[in-house]
């Protein structure tokens, strides 16, 4: 690491602390050269491989901005559309890759956009899977309606989740015979 007052090529961490919930770790330098102090905040780098195999760094603006357009109309605030932007970053990083295909991205969007907005759902599912017919979206929808009828499910801290069973939706864990008669 450069100093940024002399540019020595080289500083000893002074300090090193968890940043943002443990996203980053923020450090504390002192530069052997001239004694000056400063910060640096590390985090992991994400990336991003795009269709034409070109890498960009994740963004959450870009995710806001694409979700916004099938938003247009929408009563879908700002704090909403960052709240989704946050869910699909965590979401992403929790698959642990330093590279994640921009497919995916699309995949992590569907869920937190199906149950933030359904329209805005159904405006962006059929774009990213290119529906061709009106088969495509009958079917969508019928997946949708579907989901509707699991309903949220009630947590343990009285807030609520929504239940599986969207075809596209993970499998959820097992049952044990233990559990399900509590």
């Amino acid at each position: 690491m450069h100093c940024p007052f002399c540019r020595h090529p080289d500083s000893r961490v002074v300090d090193s602390r968890d940043y943002d919930d443990g996203a980053a770790i923020r450090r504390r330098r002192s530069c052997p050269d001239c004694g000056r102090r400063f910060t640096t905040v590390e985090t992991p780098a994400l990336a991003v491989v795009k269709r034409s195999g070109a890498t960009e760094p994740f963004s959450r603006t870009k995710v806001v901005t694409g979700v916004r357009k099938a938003c247009s109309g929408r009563p879908v605030t700002e704090d909403e559309l960052a709240l989704l932007a946050q869910r699909v970053e965590e979401t992403v990083r929790g698959s642990g890759c330093a590279e994640v295909p921009a497919h995916e991205i699309g995949l992590a969007i569907l869920g937190p956009l199906r149950d933030l907005d359904e329209v805005a759902y159904m405006r962006f599912a059929s774009v990213y899977r290119a529906f061709t017919s009106l088969a495509d979206f009958e079917a969508e929808i019928a997946e949708l309606r579907a989901h509707q009828a699991l309903g949220p499910a009630p947590q343990a801290d009285g807030s609520e989740v929504m239940r599986f069973g969207g075809a596209h939706d993970p499998a959820p864990p097992p049952v044990h015979a233990t559990t399900a008669a509590r």
